[in-house]
C-alpha cells in the first residue's frame, strides 16, 4: 500500500472540508496560525508514538535546526502565558498598530531573541505583516484586515465543550483547553455555568477536578449546535479510521464491528428506487436514535457501580446528494 498517497487524498480532502468552513455564508474566517497549529499538533502527536525529533524532523524534510527554530516558535511564550510566541507577537502588532522591531524585542525579552526575530521575518514572509525601514528603524504593522465582529457564540461554545467532555472525559481543565481552543477566562466560565446547570459532572481524583459530560443529545434544529455536531461527526470517522489501520487489517470483513462502508447510488427523476434511497439517512438515525434511548434507559437503571472492562460503540450515519454538474467537478 502506498501511504504517501493516500496521506496527501486525506490532506487535500480536509483541506477542502477547512476551506468550505472558512468560506460558509459568505464569511472570510481567519486562517492565520492554522498551519502552524497542523504542525504543532502533528509533531505532538507523532511524539506521542515515540517518535524522536530527527524523525520527525526527516518525515518533514526538515534540517534539524530549523525543526528546533519552528518549534520553538510554536511554543508558549515566556512573556504571555498560554499563547505560542507566533500568537503573542502578532497580537502584539495587531493591538498596536505601528511598532518597532526594538519595542517587539522589548516587550518579549524573556523570550529568546532569536527566536523572536525568526517569528517576525515569518510573518512578513506570510504577508500577516508589512515591514518598513532598516536597522533599528524596521517597523512593522498588520498586514490583514481586522476580523468581524462576532456575536455571541456562548451556545456554540457550550456545545463544543460537552461534545469533548462526552468524548475524552473525566478530563481537566488544562488537558480540555488543549482540545477546545477557547481562552482560559472563557472556559472557566462556560464550565462553572454547566457544572451549576447539572449538565456537566465534577470530581475529583487525587487533588485534581475532573469533569465529564455522560449523555449526550444535539436535537433536530440546533442552530447552536450544528458545529459541535459536525465536529462530533467528523471525530468518529477519523476514531474508526484510526482503530481500523491500529488492528492492522487492510481489508474488511462481514463480522466487523469496527469500520465503515460506502455505497453509490445513481437515480435518475422518477427512479422506482428514489424514496427508498433518499430514506436512508432518515431512517438509520431513527434506528440509532431509538437504540440510544434504549441503552441510555438500560445503563440508568441495571449499570453496575464498577462496570470493568466496558466499551464504548461510536456509530456514524452520513448520506449527501450531489447533482450532475457536482458531481462532475469532483470528477475533474
Amino acid at each position: 500500500m502506498n501511504t504517501t498517497l493516500l496521506i496527501e487524498a486525506l490532506v487535500r480532502q480536509t483541506m477542502v472540508l477547512i476551506a468550505t468552513l472558512a468560506t460558509s455564508a459568505g464569511g472570510r474566517a481567519p486562517l492565520a496560525g492554522v498551519a502552524n497549529q497542523v504542525f504543532a499538533d502533528l509533531v505532538a502527536e507523532l511524539k506521542s508514538r515515540r517518535l524522536g525529533n530527527k524523525v520527525i524532523a526527516d518525515m518533514f524534510g526538515m534540517a534539524m535546526r530549523t525543526y528546533h527554530y519552528r518549534m520553538a516558535r510554536l511554543a508558549e511564550s515566556a512573556t504571555e502565558r498560554g499563547r505560542s510566541v507566533w500568537e503573542a507577537v502578532l497580537g502584539y502588532v495587531h493591538e498596536n498598530g505601528t511598532v518597532l522591531r526594538t519595542e517587539v524585542l522589548r516587550r518579549f525579552e524573556r523570550d529568546d531573541a532569536e527566536v523572536v526575530r525568526s517569528v517576525l521575518r515569518d510573518l512578513v514572509d506570510s504577508r500577516l505583516l508589512y515591514r518598513t525601514g532598516r536597522g533599528d528603524a524596521t517597523a512593522y504593522r498588520t498586514a490583514v484586515d481586522e476580523p468581524a465582529e462576532r456575536g455571541d457564540d456562548s451556545g456554540a461554545l457550550r456545545h463544543l465543550l460537552l461534545v469533548a467532555l462526552h468524548r475524552l472525559g473525566p478530563i481537566g481543565r488544562d488537558e480540555l483547553a488543549r482540545q477546545v481552543p477557547v481562552s482560559e477566562p472563557v472556559l472557566s466560565v462556560l464550565l462553572d455555568q454547566l457544572v451549576s446547570e447539572g449538565r456537566v459532572q465534577r470530581s475529583e481524583d487525587q487533588g485534581s477536578l475532573r469533569y465529564h459530560h455522560t449523555s449526550l443529545l444535539i436535537d433536530y434544529g440546533n442552530s447552536e449546535g450544528w458545529q459541535a455536531a459536525l465536529f462530533d461527526h467528523y471525530q468518529a470517522m477519523v476514531s474508526a479510521m484510526c482503530t481500523k489501520l491500529r488492528t492492522g487489517h487492510a481489508r474488511a470483513d462481514a463480522a466487523d464491528h469496527v469500520g465503515g462502508s460506502t455505497y453509490h447510488f445513481d437515480l435518475w427523476p422518477g427512479h422506482p428506487l428514489e424514496h427508498e434511497v433518499l430514506g436512508l439517512l432518515s431512517e438509520g438515525r431513527a434506528r440509532a436514535r431509538a437504540l440510544c434511548e434504549r441503552v441510555q434507559q438500560v445503563n440508568d437503571e441495571l449499570a453496575p457501580d464498577n462496570a470493568a472492562g466496558s466499551r464504548r460503540v461510536i456509530a456514524y450515519v452520513g448520506q449527501t446528494v450531489l447533482q450532475d454538474e457536482e458531481a462532475l467537478d469532483e470528477d475533474a
